[in-house]
C-alpha cells in the first residue's frame, strides 16, 4: 500500500465512521496495512452463527475450538467449564482468542436459555437416536452449535434444553470425532450455508463493527504504547 492508497483508505474509514476523532490517538499508531487487514476480516465477521462448549477439559481442544471459530469468522464463543479450568493452550490458539468475544458462563442450561432468548436456535452435538444430520440443520435462523465433553459428550440436561441435536455422518468403524475436528467440520458446513441463505443478516451491524474495530485496534497496540495511551485517554488498559 503506497502513501496515496493509505491516505485514501484512512479517509474511507473516516467516512464510514469506523475511525473517529475520539480514537485518532489509537489509529494513528497503527500502520494502514494493519488497519486494512482488520477491516477486511471485520466485513466477514458474524454473530449469526455462534459456538457453545460444555465441559471441554483438554486445553488443546479448548484452544482448537477457538482457533476454528475465529478462522470461520465466528465472533462469539460461549464457554461453560467442566472439571478443568478454561485455559486454552496458547501454542494452539496462535492468538486467535484475542480476536474473539469469549463469554464464560457458570451453567449450561441457563446459557442455552440465554441464547434462545437472544433468538438463537441451539443444536447440540449428539449421536443418539433421532438426531439430525449436519446438513439438515436449519440455518434460516441464527444458530448456536453446542459441543460437549471429550468423553461424555453433551449432558442430558443440555440436550433437553436444546432445540434439537445433530450428528456428523460417519462411514468407518470409528463412530466419533474428536471435538476439535467435529467443531471444524460443523462450522465449515453451517457457516457456508448460512452465509448464502441469510444474506445481510449474516453480517455484523454497523455499531457492532465499530465497537469491534475499536477493540481490535486497541489490543493490536504494543502493551507499552497501550499503557501510555490509556493514561492520556483516561481509560483502562
Amino acid at each position: 500500500m503506497n502513501e496515496q492508497e493509505a491516505k485514501a483508505f484512512i479517509e474511507q474509514l473516516q467516512k464510514e465512521g469506523l475511525l473517529t476523532e475520539e480514537t485518532r490517538l489509537i489509529w494513528e499508531m497503527i500502520l494502514p496495512e494493519r488497519l486494512k487487514r482488520m477491516y477486511d476480516v471485520l466485513q466477514k465477521r458474524t454473530r449469526y452463527i455462534t459456538v457453545l462448549t460444555e465441559a471441554v477439559d483438554d486445553p488443546h481442544n479448548q484452544a482448537a475450538v477457538l482457533r476454528t471459530a475465529e478462522a470461520f469468522g465466528v465472533q462469539d464463543v460461549y464457554v461453560v467449564a467442566g472439571k478443568a479450568p478454561f485455559q486454552p493452550n496458547p501454542l494452539v490458539t496462535r492468538h486467535a482468542d484475542k480476536w474473539l468475544t469469549l463469554q464464560q458462563k457458570p451453567d449450561i442450561v441457563t446459557t442455552i436459555k440465554e441464547l434462545q432468548a437472544k433468538g438463537y436456535q441451539v443444536y447440540a452435538s449428539y449421536l443418539g437416536e433421532g438426531t439430525l444430520r449436519l446438513g439438515d440443520i436449519d440455518v434460516s435462523r441464527p444458530t448456536a452449535l453446542l459441543f460437549g465433553n471429550e468423553h461424555s459428550g453433551v449432558s442430558q440436561e443440555a440436550i433437553r434444553a436444546a432445540d434439537a441435536t445433530f450428528m456428523i455422518p460417519m462411514y468407518g468403524f470409528v463412530q466419533s470425532f474428536n471435538i476439535s475436528v467435529a467443531a471444524a467440520l460443523a462450522l465449515y458446513d453451517v457457516t457456508e450455508r448460512a452465509r448464502q441463505q441469510a444474506g445481510e443478516r449474516y453480517h455484523l451491524s454497523f455499531q457492532e463493527k465499530k465497537e469491534l474495530f475499536e477493540k481490535w485496534m486497541w489490543q493490536t497496540l504494543n502493551p507499552r504504547i497501550r499503557e501510555r495511551l490509556a493514561k492520556q485517554l483516561g481509560r483502562s488498559v
